[in-house]
């Protein structure tokens, strides 16, 4: 296994096959091995699994120029994405999702369950594809939780990568105290995006915090941009209690834009690379 990796979990659909597309695209970008992930609820499917990989394995090469490895589990779709990606060491996890009301593979709410779980960020996409210059365009919410700083390491990593540009939005608070916690989010993320020579700007919402998700993507949507970077806090998130499912509502926006999904760590180091090799 070559030292950067990214899982891509397939049920052999649409959006299994988009999620592939999206991983392609990172993998050259960031020199990393593409490992591809079935899971099957019993041995019955294991032939019949083997067979459908062995062939996306074929077109992957012969559409892409790329090798991909690939993966056959019987068990949880919920368990065993994260303990595979454990297991390999991946960097990142690429994983398509049917909207809120898809009856096939993961549902919005599901994915989300999976994410929850994870201690490897996500890149969660629909029906969107990627561009071949990959992902030019970050919108990247700060909010009112310390931790938002945290995806700022991810998002810089995919901007380098990508010579994109880092879009940062925060809510427009009234209040002085809010309103400082904020600026002083704004500033530190200035300053980390501007000693990495990345391109960005900001945009401060006429909506406050309760609405934030919906000011997101509507911005997102409105400057046509690649990927959505976002801290995954769902049960403990005082914004997903006042604002009706902050995560849940980002991975299955309506623009289907892909987001890049972080789970907050206690111990998180700044300044190193994801694709650190």
């Amino acid at each position: 296994m070559s030292e950067k990796s990214i899982l891509v979990p397939t049920d052999f659909t649409k959006v299994g096959d988009n999620a592939l597309d999206h991983a392609v695209t990172v993998a050259r970008a960031t020199q990393s091995e593409i490992h591809v992930l079935h899971v099957v609820n019993d041995k019955k499917g294991l032939e019949e699994a083997r067979l459908k990989l062995d062939a996306l394995k074929e077109r992957i090469k012969a559409d892409y120029d790329t090798d991909v490895k690939t993966i056959t589990r019987i068990g949880s779709i919920f368990e065993d994405i994260d303990e595979v990606a454990s297991e390999l060491g991946v960097q990142l996890i690429i994983m398509g999702t049917h909207g809120l009301r898809g009856m096939q593979f993961i549902t919005g709410s599901r994915a989300l369950r999976i994410v929850t779980h994870s201690t490897i960020p996500f890149i969660i996409v629909q029906e969107r594809g990627i561009r071949e210059t990959g992902y030019d365009d970050i919108v990247v919410p700060l909010d009112l939780h310390r931790e938002t700083k945290q995806k700022l390491a991810l998002v810089a990593d995919m901007a380098k990568y990508f010579n994109g540009r880092v879009h940062l939005i925060s809510p427009g608070e009234t209040d002085e105290f809010l309103k400082n916690q904020l600026d002083r989010n704004i500033a530190y993320a200035k300053n980390f995006l501007t000693e990495r020579e990345i391109e960005f700007d900001v945009e401060i919402s006429e909506t406050k915090s309760n609405g934030f998700a919906k000011a997101v993507i509507a911005y997102a949507a409105k400057i046509d941009a690649d990927l959505i970077s976002i801290m995954n806090f769902y049960e403990n998130s005082l914004i997903s209690i006042i604002g009706g499912g902050y995560e849940q509502m980002m991975i299955t926006n309506e623009a289907h834009i892909p987001v890049m999904c972080i789970n907050p760590k206690d111990t998180y180091v700044m300044n190193r690379s994801v694709f650190a090799g």
